[in-house]
């Protein structure tokens, strides 16, 4: 019985040995901190802000579970060396002790969940989605960047698509779009029915309507800015998805321990199928066009659309102070039909065709020399064509167009650190911008080539200050520009202040000057087809003047317990832009001249959060109006004034469902009418005042869903389900008129009709 007895404790103390071994194997692993930071996350319902290059390296112990929250961020100081501070907010600040980490200024999050999770506001005044910690906005399943930007007040798209996205006002081509630091001169696939950006390598997304650093020219309304992962990934991930529109797939390759590559694909599938999606984006964008609407005796046949995207970044750090990158990115975009017509009791049938390219690529180069100074090089080209060839089969006739861009640029930044408080930025940008407009008709024979260049220098210096209780931030700075082609000096300064006080509350002041020398214009509403018929043009400093704003705010938020109240009062001045810019399709369509908007408004938003729930209310109030000292009328509402804009939205999110539903509604864009009673007068369309009449108000609902689920134990997936316009509400978002034999015509264009979309995505 001794025995027994013995053996019984033998292996209970050998199990125990065992147990503590097999537990101190356990917990002895380390994890990415990152890994374990959003796991903490989840578990105090808290938000740590951090800039991901100074910690991306850094693998740790989990800590235990039965540790409180200030327990935790002790222990992580005690292993991590770096500072964890806990806000009045719920956020917590990752602060970097050694001496060569984060001397360039990262802005920190100002206000986390701004309308949904992921999307914050920093300290500068402007916006971040981050898409690695993003949820879902409604009809999104596929984080969409720039139908996502749309959710902010004071942004919206007059048609409804990512190539004419108008903030506070703006035209599409008054906003500095940029992908890894590379202007590009397209955004939009299905000639902008979706982004062009894939958003599985686009790690975050920031917002700028106003304030932004001097290191930026042009974009005189704003800057959406995208950015792929800036780390080096030390395991393979990949995914592979399949929608109604696309198949994707997604790639980060480990190369060694100081290099990786990431490589993102997608492709239409209208090769293989034909969706319901599909077919509502095709009859959307060629709506009142050439592909579907031709003289009675031609008819269109065999037609075809065809995209694709390939993105690529580089990433190698050659030691701890210096880092490369490289970033490579092709679009296209194809758009195919033929028209075909009885000639002589024959069958004659000639190709139409339209094509939109974008390719660029950059390289970065980045050094740290010491624990003050740091300095970074980049230089990018960026080449744009769109072209058509649009075949007159009555006349046997073959017009080609062709707008083409190519943009060199060049930038050096010296970040020093003066202390703890104050940093300095001073750099010098280059650009050298050519655009070539090529117009060729075979019969009669026609040919006009216009190739016009437009170089920049820049010269700036940004002053970046925080207090030492993280309450008060200050940005300012000023930018020197020499157009050497008119001989021409510009002085830009730039201002983002930002102060918190009686712990829930922060104002901001927000100002800029900037200028912007490319804009586009319509010659034509039929010119390449009438699908994309704005082409980019340079300034001449004449008639074509360069493009300059102004623009100030000033903001106030509200922050406790979930809830989120915010408005902006906001001024705004642009001038040098054109009537050609502006896509008048009334009494002022054919002339040419240039003059000037203004803008008065208000952007506010509601958020609350409760639990796995969470709803917002934004509102919009806008007074947008020209004026041309060439036009009759002194002074007249914008084309993009839109009123009124509300949008309301609520989501759930647990481990494994994410579902979201919208309300957008706003008063209708201005439009001109004829005078009701005496609509012609001396054989044209006698106009009432311009834009004194609105469309009817617009109403569209969306909803969302996700569905995450296993597998197997390193396979994830999920699977997802959306509604663009559930209602099927037919809104008109264009409406002119024509005169036709003494007759006149009223054109109408509509929206989206209801349009469902489903993915499914392997990740692994």
């Amino acid at each position: 019985m001794a025995k027994q007895t013995k053996r019984y404790i033998l292996i209970l103390f050998l199990s125990f040995i065992f147990s503590l071994e097999t537990s101190a194997q356990e917990t002895s692993t380390k994890l990415p901190l990152s890994e374990i930071l959003n796991s903490l996350e989840k578990q105090f319902n808290i938000q740590f802000n951090y800039a991901e290059d100074a910690i991306f390296e850094t693998e740790i112990v989990a800590p235990s579970k039965s540790l409180s929250l200030d327990e935790t961020l002790k222990y992580l100081e005690s292993q991590t060396g770096f500072k964890f501070t806990l806000t009045n907010d719920n956020m917590v600040l990752i602060i970097s002790n050694e001496v060569n980490s984060k001397l360039q200024e990262l802005s920190e999050v100002m206000v986390a969940g701004y309308i949904v999770k992921g999307i914050n506001k920093l300290n500068n005044g402007s916006f971040e989605i981050d898409i690695s910690d993003f949820d879902i906005l409604p009809g999104l399943i596929d984080t969409d960047v720039l139908q996502a930007v749309q959710a902010f007040p004071g942004i919206q798209s007059i048609n409804e698509t990512v190539s004419n996205i108008n903030i506070r006002s703006g035209t599409h081509d008054q906003n500095l779009i940029l992908w890894d630091d590379i202007k590009m001169y397209q955004s939009g696939h299905f000639f902008g029915l979706i982004s062009m950006f894939n958003p599985q390598i686009t790690q975050r997304v920031s917002l700028t309507k106003n304030g932004s650093n001097t290191e930026y020219t042009d974009g005189v309304s704003g800057i959406i800015s995208m950015e792929t992962d800036r780390k080096v990934s030390k395991q393979f991930k990949g995914s592979l998805g399949l929608n109604f529109i696309d198949a994707n797939g997604f790639a980060d390759i480990p190369i060694s321990k100081k290099s990786s590559l990431q490589v993102a694909a997608r492709k239409s599938i209208s090769d293989f199928t034909e969706t319901p999606t599909y077919n509502n984006f095709f009859e959307r964008i060629s709506q009142d066009t050439e592909v579907e609407n031709n003289a009675m005796s031609i008819i269109n046949s065999d037609k075809e659309f065809d995209f694709y995207d390939v993105s690529l970044r580089w990433i190698y750090k050659i030691n701890d102070a210096e880092e490369l990158r490289v970033n490579f990115i092709n679009v296209a975009n194809q758009l195919v039909f033929n028209e075909n017509t009885m000639v002589n009791a024959s069958e004659d049938s000639r190709e139409s065709s339209l094509t939109q390219n974008s390719i660029a690529g950059a390289i970065y180069y980045s050094k740290i020399w010491n624990s003050k100074w740091q300095t970074n090089f980049e230089v990018y080209e960026t080449d744009y064509k769109l072209k058509s060839v649009n075949a007159n089969i009555l006349d046997s006739q073959r017009f080609l167009q062709e707008n083409i861009v190519s943009e060199t640029s060049v930038k050096l930044k010296a970040n020093y650190t003066i202390n703890e408080s104050v940093k300095l930025q001073n750099g010098y940008h280059f650009v050298e911008t050519e655009i070539t407009n090529l117009d060729d008709v075979d019969n009669p024979l026609f040919r006009s080539l216009v190739s016009e260049v437009v170089r920049t220098h820049g010269v700036f210096s940004q002053l970046f200050y925080k207090s030492k209780d993280r309450k008060t931030h200050l940005n300012s700075g000023l930018r020197y520009n020499y157009i050497g082609k008119f001989k021409k000096h510009i002085i830009e300064p730039r201002l983002s202040f930002s102060h918190k006080f009686l712990n829930h509350f922060s104002f901001e002041v927000l100002g800029e000057f900037k200028h912007q020398n490319a804009s586009q214009v319509i010659n034509f509403q039929n010119d390449f087809l009438g699908i994309e018929k704005r082409r980019w043009q340079l300034s001449n400093d004449s008639d074509i003047p360069v493009i300059r704003s102004r623009q100030g705010s000033i903001g106030l938020s509200y922050n406790k317990s979930g809830w989120l109240i915010s408005a902006d009062g906001y001024y705004k001045k642009v001038k040098g832009i054109t009537t050609q810019s502006q896509g008048f399709q009334n009494q002022y369509e054919f002339i040419k001249t240039a003059g000037l908007y203004e803008v008065r408004g208000v952007d506010f938003i509601l958020r609350k959060q409760l639990n796995d729930f969470n709803s917002w209310l934004s509102y919009s109030f806008m007074n947008s109006d020209y004026s041309f000292k060439s036009l009759p009328e002194d002074s007249f509402p914008s084309n993009f004034d839109i009123s009124h804009a509300i949008t309301l939205g609520t989501n759930y999110t647990s481990d494994r469902l994410k579902v979201s539903a919208g309300l957008n509604w706003n008063s209708g864009r201005s439009k001109t009418s004829p005078v009701i009673g005496n609509e012609i007068s001396n054989n044209e369309i006698n106009y009432d005042a311009t834009n004194s009449n609105q469309l009817q108000d617009y109403l569209r609902i969306d909803v969302s869903a996700l569905y995450d689920f296993k597998l197997s134990s390193s396979t994830m997936a999920n699977i997802g389900l959306s509604v663009w316009n559930l209602l099927d509400k037919k809104n008109v978002i264009n409406n002119f008129y024509r005169l036709n034999d003494s007759v006149i015509d009223k054109v109408k264009q509509h929206s989206l009709g209801i349009t469902p979309n489903v993915v499914f995505r392997v990740n692994f």
